[in-house]
This record gives structure tokens, C-alpha cells and sequence, in this order.
């Protein structure tokens, strides 16, 4: 079709379109809504052949979604903040079960002092349900890492649902340039699926079921070992995608301007393109600043990050959320990771609640993280951006 400007929500709803999706149930929710509106619309002019099921709650959605994927057709769907806390019941069913679907979450703050604008508080909590979990950066990246999450979900290695995380509004709303690709060169790169033990009625089989202490553990085991693997996957995803598709995100994570850095942030989402500029500043003034684009939560690449990392004086972690302990998911992740290293870390977050993170901000980020690679003292989390006074 070539390029067209759309938002990021109909560049995820082609990329559904594509993979020829069987079945799509869906529910309204701002800012995702534009996804599943998008997908209803091909669907009525002829142009995807799906059932569109329109459910009474997300918790149903995922519910249907379950059971599509265990009767062995292709299945998407999409949701955003109280959306998601919904069906996180029904999330811990997906995984388990290994069920490849693939879900668009449109980021949005969730609760109490909750917007409709983006923060990363709905996706992060839920890291720990067994899904694999990516963050995109622009309108492109959600179409084509749409396309590359089934390709990734389906692979007999992993066979894990797959969460595709996009900053709400920032993308869901906002219309670039996206190229979208023909028929044909799709088909190339994602095949027919082709169900794995799926349920079938005239072979009848008990599926979910309560498992006793004599399974269950190696169940988890296995689904452990699947997220694992599921490293090489996404990194042979990307690198056939580029062949066919010519446009490459690195797999697990993407840098910039790392060969010879002394100091680097990292961080999710759209925040990278600002950093990036923030970047090339710096190294106009002789500084030699760094970033991590990092893009999959799940599966953690903490050994391929140690590696990136190992050149640094000091990394700067930005968080579009809180865990409420003092610190931010993103942080904690990779204070894990790093375990032992003795690199100086510190935390940055920003951008809660949807306010905007511009490039005064990201420099700020920046000077504290220059600041630690000299050796000087700075506040181990600071909060970039708030009205008041920090304690």
C-alpha cells in the first residue's frame, strides 16, 4: 500500500489486518478504542476477513481470546489501563496454557489519580503473568512489531501470548508517516498459522485445569524456560524482518551512539526519541553520552545488557512509572541485571500521568548521569518535571 498517515492505532489495526487474524474480540476503551474501530471498519468494507466479537467487559475479551487461540486460529486484541487490570485474571490463564496471542496495549495511567493520558503503570505490573511484553517508539515500530509479535508468539520455541506496549495518545492519536507493506511480502515473513494441540471435538481434552504439586512445578518450569528462550526468537524475528522489510529494532534492545560512551541512559518508549536528541547535543559539546532503546520487558535481557553496559561509568534508568518503593519498575529490573557489576546507577522519572518530558527535562536527566560518571554525588532517584519540593 506504501506510506500512508495514520496514527499508531491504525498502524497496529493494518498490522492485524496482515497477519490474517481469525478472530478479534474487543472492548472500548480510551485511548486503545481507535484500534479495535479500525479493525471492526475492515472488517464491514470486506478488506479482513475476521469475526469481530464484540464482549461485554475486558475480563470477556480475554476470555474469548483464550478460547479462539486454544481452537487454533490466529487472534488478536487490544485494551489500555483499567482495561488491562480487568482481565489480569484472565491473563494468567494465557501464558500457562500457551496460547500465542498477540495483544496491543495502548499505555494509560490507571486508578485513583488516573488520566487518559500515557503512563507505563498499567503494562509493568503485569510483567510477572507470563506474558512477553515490548515497548515501541513510533507509528512504524507498532505496525511492524505487530507483525513480528505473532511471528515470535507462534514459534514452537516459545508458544507465550505477547503484549505490544504503546505510549497512549503520544501514538495512539498522533498521525506519521507509516509504510504499509504489501500482502505478499507479509505472507513471506508470517505463514498461515498453523495450530499447535488445539482443541478439537472430536479428540475431547480437559484444558486449564487445577494441577496438583506433582506438575504444576515443572509447568512453570517449562514456561520459564520458554520466556528464555524466546531471546534468540525475537532476535531471528528482527533479523528476517529486515531482510524482507529493510527496517531492523535490534531484538531485544537498540543503542545509540554506545561504541565509545562513558555515560548512557536507558529507558522505554517514546522517551528515546527525545533522548536522542539529547545525545547528539552532548556529543556536539564533546561529551560522550550514550542510550539504550530498550524494548522487551519480557523476556529481561540482563546478560546481553551487562555486556552493553560494560564500557560505562554511569547509567541513568528512566521510569514512566512508580513502584512505590522508593523507586521505578525499570530501575529495580536493572539493578537486578547488573548485580555485581559495580556500575553507578540512578534512576530518573518522568512523565507520570501523561505530562510532557521535553528536551530541557531529558538534559537535566542527562547532567545528573554526567554528574556520577565523574565520580560526584547525586540523589539516587529524582523525579524530573515535578511542581515542589523533593525530599
Amino acid at each position: 500500500m506504501g506510506i500512508k498517515a495514520i496514527t499508531a492505532g491504525a498502524a497496529v489495526a493494518h498490522a492485524a489486518r496482515l497477519a490474517r487474524v481469525a478472530v478479534v474480540p474487543g472492548f472500548p476503551i480510551t485511548p486503545q478504542t481507535l484500534i479495535v474501530e479500525q479493525i471492526a471498519e475492515f472488517i464491514s468494507d470486506g478488506e479482513m476477513d475476521a469475526e469481530f466479537i464484540t464482549a461485554e467487559s475486558e475480563h470477556s475479551v480475554m476470555s474469548i481470546a483464550i478460547g479462539a487461540s486454544a481452537g487454533g486460529v490466529r487472534t488478536f486484541t487490544a485494551t489500555s489501563s483499567q482495561g488491562l487490570a480487568f482481565m489480569y485474571e484472565m491473563l494468567f490463564a494465557a501464558a500457562p496454557n500457551r496460547l500465542p496471542i498477540v495483544m496491543a496495549n495502548a499505555n494509560r495511567s490507571v486508578g485513583a489519580a488516573a488520566g487518559i493520558w500515557t503512563e507505563h503503570n498499567d503494562s509493568l505490573p503485569v510483567r510477572e503473568a507470563g506474558w512477553l511484553q515490548v515497548h515501541v517508539e513510533d507509528n512504524q515500530e507498532a505496525l511492524d512489531m505487530t507483525l513480528q509479535a505473532f511471528r515470535i508468539a507462534e514459534d514452537r520455541k516459545v508458544m507465550l501470548p505477547i503484549m505490544v506496549c504503546l505510549d497512549g495518545f503520544i501514538l495512539t492519536h498522533t498521525v506519521e508517516g507509516v509504510d504499509i507493506p504489501e500482502q505478499a511480502m507479509v505472507d513471506r515473513f508470517l505463514p498461515r498459522f498453523t495450530p499447535f494441540n488445539s482443541l478439537e471435538p472430536s479428540d475431547p481434552r480437559m484444558a486449564s485445569p487445577i494441577v496438583p504439586p506433582d506438575y504444576a512445578m515443572e509447568m512453570r518450569y517449562q514456561q520459564d524456560r520458554a520466556v528464555y528462550t524466546s531471546r534468540s526468537v525475537i532476535q531471528a524475528a528482527d533479523d528476517e524482518f529486515y531482510d524482507i522489510f529493510g527496517r531492523r529494532y535490534g531484538g531485544l534492545f537498540d543503542t545509540y551512539r554506545m561504541e565509545d560512551a562513558n555515560f548512557a541512559m536507558i529507558g522505554l518508549g517514546t522517551w528515546v526519541s527525545v533522548a536522542r536528541e539529547v545525545v547528539d547535543e552532548l556529543r556536539a559539546q564533546g561529551l560522550k553520552a550514550g542510550l539504550i532503546k530498550l524494548r522487551f520487558v519480557r523476556p529481561f535481557p540482563g546478560e546481553e545488557l551487562r555486556l552493553a553496559t560494560g564500557g560505562l561509568n554511569a547509567l541513568g534508568v528512566f521510569d514512566r512509572s512508580a513502584a512505590f518503593n522508593g523507586l521505578g519498575p525499570v530501575f529495580t529490573e536493572m539493578r537486578n541485571a547488573l548485580y555485581g557489576s559495580g556500575l553507578s546507577m540512578t534512576n530518573h522519572i518522568a512523565g507520570i500521568g501523561g505530562r510532557d518530558i521535553t528536551v530541557e527535562i531529558v538534559r537535566e536527566m542527562y547532567e545528573l548521569v554526567e554528574q556520577r560518571s565523574r565520580g560526584e554525588k547525586t540523589r539516587e532517584c529524582t523525579w524530573h518535571g515535578l511542581r515542589g519540593e523533593q525530599r
